[in-house]
């Protein structure tokens, strides 16, 4: 549900403007505002799962996404939806890291890698999958309301998890406000709400106007962020638990390199979805269950592979998200070579085969990044680790679908529809290829090369 609604709103905007008359900027925060307050509270949220359990703050985090979707679909005007889905994602990141969170603390070897398969399986599934539900429901509930049943979705998947999460998750020993207060560092949390919110709101505001005034902002996440890491290593020297032990970075063998490929690979994976829908529905009058359809390959090309990929990483390694690297750069400029030749008609029948490769592709990428990446990890970190992870992907989502939506808007005005999309998608395949690079060098490290 988290990630189905980065992506599902985006075939929505039309039936969000026509049912409430909302204005441009308004929409665009219902997109952003989500990725916004998601990547702010992830890292904390994987913290408190640490401390008072995952088991609890699932449950917290699962309640609060679900009550806020049916606020959000029964939202009355644009400001109403917009001050939702900001609460939706910060339940959003109360939720996530507590799944990576409960795989650390449960599985061990092979079976931990089977689960970040299916973890893997499911994150890239969601995400693809997103347009495709979205234009269903539309499709389904008419342009002025269809719009709402893709936030009333989630109540009834809501409803069950938690059925299924009280009967099935662990229960742990937990600390109660006490151990909150003693262990959870409020100054580190503020710290890095601050870098993340200084990095993301011009990135956010930029998606609507590009000369957006709050620019300015962005010199404040580097200071904040050192600011950080210097408050968390004097809790390390003081004996204190910090809210990320930053020496993760540094002692944990492919943490960082993983982090990394995480934050460039989502900068191109999930930008794509937003300027797909602009080109399919823009460009080419798709309804919005058309778009979804034409996407469609991508999310069975990842199905395919990710928990194949999550039983290979065992015997074959960083080989294996090396090869699924390389299938996303060759699929994404198939499809560039494809636009920049002419759009042909039945666009969405040509683009099947090279987004389903590059399906394949990203299914051998996202599960087997979290295995390896998390793979030395120490149990008691894993929830906050797991958060910081995560918030690498929604920085590059935030910060890719910024770049690229420019990239396509700025290229159309002057050079027309397909030159648009063949460049926008050389350059998502660019940030593919700054992802296997790192994966290159990590393989060589891991290696001793």
């Amino acid at each position: 549900m988290t990630l189905l609604d980065v992506t599902i709103v985006n075939v929505a905007i039309p039936s969000i403007q026509t049912g409430l008359d909302a204005s441009e900027q308004s929409v665009q925060w219902v997109i952003s505002g989500y990725a916004l307050t998601f990547g702010l509270t992830l890292v904390a949220g994987g913290r408190l799962g640490d401390v008072v359990g995952r088991r609890r703050m699932f449950l917290l985090g699962l309640t609060g996404f679900t009550v806020t979707s049916a606020v959000c679909g029964a939202a009355w005007s644009g400001p109403t939806l917009v001050v939702a889905r900001l609460l939706q994602g910060v339940s959003a990141g109360l939720l996530t890291p507590q799944n990576t969170g409960l795989i650390q603390q449960l599985f061990d070897g092979r079976d931990r890698a089977r689960a970040f398969g299916i973890f893997g399986t499911t994150v890239g599934i969601s995400s693809a999958a997103g347009p495709l539900i979205g234009g269903a429901l539309i499709s389904a509930f008419g342009a002025e309301d269809g719009w709402r049943w893709v936030f009333y979705v989630n109540i009834p998947i809501g409803v069950v998890a938690m059925v299924l999460a009280v009967r099935l998750l662990p229960r742990t020993a937990s600390g109660g406000a006490r151990a909150v207060a003693r262990q959870i560092d409020g100054l580190g949390a503020a710290l890095l709400g601050v870098a993340v919110l200084a990095l993301l709101l011009p990135v956010v505001e930029a998606q609507a106007e590009i000369a957006t005034p709050w620019w300015w902002v962005l010199p404040v996440a580097p200071a904040a962020a050192w600011l950080f890491v210097r408050r968390e290593r004097g809790l390390l020297r003081r004996g204190l638990p910090p809210l990320l032990d930053v020496r993760l970075f540094s002692q944990a063998p492919g943490y960082a390199a993983g982090l990394l490929l995480a934050t460039v690979y989502f900068c191109g994976f999930a930008g794509i979805w937003l300027v797909l829908a602009l080109l399919f529905q823009d460009g080419l009058g798709y309804s919005a269950l058309e778009s979804g359809l034409a996407v469609l390959p991508f999310a069975v090309g990842s199905s395919l592979t990710s928990l194949l990929a999550g039983r290979m990483l065992e015997r074959y390694g960083y080989a294996v998200l090396i090869t699924g690297l390389v299938a996303v750069v060759a699929g994404f400029l198939a499809f560039a070579v494809l636009l920049a030749l002419g759009v042909p008609d039945h666009l969405a029948l040509w683009a099947a085969p090279p987004l389903f490769v590059a399906g394949l592709g990203s299914g051998a990428t996202i599960s087997p990044n979290f295995t390896l990446t998390l793979a030395s990890v120490p149990r008691e970190m894993g929830g906050a680790a797991g958060g910081a992870l995560q918030t690498g992907q929604r920085i590059g989502s935030a910060v890719g679908a910024a770049v690229l939506a420019a990239i396509y808007r700025l290229t159309l005005d002057g050079r027309g529809l397909g030159t648009a999309g063949a460049v926008t998608f050389v350059a998502s395949a660019g940030f593919a290829v700054l992802a296997l690079v790192v994966a290159v060098r990590q393989r060589r490290v891991a290696l001793g090369r």
